[in-house]
């Protein structure tokens, strides 16, 4: 449903979620191995976050990657779909057909557009740090 670089940028901004919690700033590195993906794909993915302003990246010794603690709860799942995915996929049609629409719709049109619509509404309602609760409670994990 996601592509895989949105795959990655929720994982990684739930990891710098986690680590923004508890005070920490992470390297590139450290996130890119927290959630098992290249460093170089990590890298493009953490600059799109940062530029829709959604991380903090800050550069130096000390630098890194964070979510400032007034922001945790205000950056939804949606937010990171959009910085990375756009909007598709709100717009597509489940068979990948291009002339699919509300007044000639394919056959599974009706059934998709309910499944969209709940994912829509779930992706708007999930906080990033909802997400890194589970986390920081050891009931969910980024990596295998």
């Amino acid at each position: 449903m996601f592509s895989k670089a949105c795959e990655y940028g929720i994982r990684a901004i739930i990891h710098i979620a986690h680590q923004s919690q508890k005070g920490n700033r992470v390297s590139l590195k450290e996130v890119a191995k927290a959630i098992d993906s290249p460093v170089a794909f990590t890298a493009k993915i953490l600059q799109a976050l940062a530029k829709d302003e959604l991380i903090v990246s800050t550069k130096g010794a000390n630098g890194g990657y964070e979510i400032p603690s007034d922001q945790l709860s205000k950056v939804s799942l949606r937010d990171v779909v959009k910085s990375i995915d756009g909007d598709n996929i709100y717009n597509g049609c489940g068979l990948g057909l291009k002339g699919c629409n509300e007044k000639k719709p394919c056959p599974v049109h009706y059934q998709f557009k309910a499944v969209r619509d709940d994912l829509k509404k779930m992706l708007e309602t999930t906080t990033i740090q909802d997400l890194a609760l589970g986390l920081n409670q050891g009931i969910a994990f980024l990596k295998r």
